[in-house]
């Protein structure tokens, strides 16, 4: 298993990056875990939360920013 602090970090650098356009829109994003087979688990929070464009947010915007960061993430889910 890589060292999942390291992952950690750079999973939230990367979440900072896109968190200026969630807030643009009045939303926001948390971290919630990390699992042990490397999917990111996350929270919209604020205008985000219930937006039906939520799930394009989560997959074309938040995940797609990981893994660009963080090859070894596997996906990002809501929590």
């Amino acid at each position: 298993m890589k060292d999942i602090a390291s992952i950690r970090e750079r999973v939230l650098n990367a979440l900072e990056k896109v968190r200026p356009y969630l807030q643009s829109d009045g939303g926001d994003i948390e971290l919630i875990d990390i699992t042990d087979d490397l999917f990111v688990k996350v929270r919209l929070k604020g205008a985000c939360h219930g937006c039906p464009f939520s799930m394009q947010t989560l997959k074309a915007g938040v995940e797609q920013a990981i893994i660009k960061e963080v090859p070894e993430i596997k996906g990002v889910i809501s929590a």
